[in-house]
């Protein structure tokens, strides 16, 4: 068993929560029992996902998309009553980290994203070095980089083609990130990797040549937070299980 509290000050500088202005609160978002012995860990703290770590015996829920984002009702009405009140009729602890697990350089979405379809990190760009860049082993057209994502995510992706030549460079960002494509663009690569696609993005990257990729929100998502709850069982000693609600978008 460990310390609620120990694994919460070891993911907060882990994962350097205080330099992101988020949407989100990152670290505790509801609280359970102070010893922790089995972490369950998914992408988004669904009542699917509830459910399953209730009937895995959590003691904590590891999760990206978490509660409370800015904007929607703080009043705890609905569904997120109902999910809340299954995490504290079981004591269940809900721990979030959104865009620090997205950037952290070898745990994060980003990285374990790079490591799925073998792309070689030379930097990150954008606002707390959300977008990736990097190179290709090898160059190839934009319908084998489409198909080396379905094999490496198991999802097909809905690819825009920007232009005919190979790809030899490829920028990307996890999650809902089609709003950087300039930026990617402007990094002089020739793809662009998110998880979703908007109607604007199409046109932008025709406009700009660039090659676009939408690979599924949740299919780029799934790595980072296994990678986290792999970490956290290592260090503490303590067991973790991911759990998988599949999510077409």
């Amino acid at each position: 068993m460990a310390d609620r509290q120990n694994i919460i000050d070891h993911l907060d500088d882990l994962l350097r929560v205080g330099q992101f202005t988020d949407y989100c609160p990152n670290g505790l978002q509801v609280e359970g029992r102070n010893s922790i012995g089995h972490i369950v860990s998914g992408v988004t703290a669904s009542q699917s996902l509830i459910e399953a770590a209730i009937e895995q015996q959590a003691d904590a829920l590891l999760v990206h998309h978490g509660y409370f984002w800015k904007g929607e009702s703080p009043c705890i009405t609905g569904l997120k009553r109902e999910r809340i009140a299954r995490l504290l009729e079981n004591n269940i602890n809900l721990l979030a980290y959104h865009l620090p697990l997205d950037a952290h350089p070898e745990l994060g979405n980003n990285a374990q994203l790079a490591k799925k379809l073998g792309l070689q990190v030379e930097g990150t760009a954008g606002d707390t070095g959300l977008i990736w860049y990097g190179k290709l082993a090898a160059p190839c057209s934009a319908a084998e980089l489409a198909a080396r994502i379905d094999t490496a995510l198991a999802r097909t992706p809905l690819y825009i083609e920007g232009n005919e030549g190979p790809i030899s460079r490829v920028a990307w960002c996890t999650g809902a990130a089609q709003g950087y494509i300039e930026q990617a663009a402007a990094l002089g690569v020739q793809a662009f990797i998110s998880g979703e696609i908007s109607e604007p993005t199409v046109h932008v990257a025709r406009e700009l040549g660039i090659n676009y990729f939408s690979a599924g929100h949740h299919a780029t998502e799934r790595y980072g937070v296994q990678a986290l709850g792999e970490h956290l069982s290592e260090v503490f000693g303590i067991r973790h299980t991911f759990v998988d609600i599949d999510n077409p978008v």
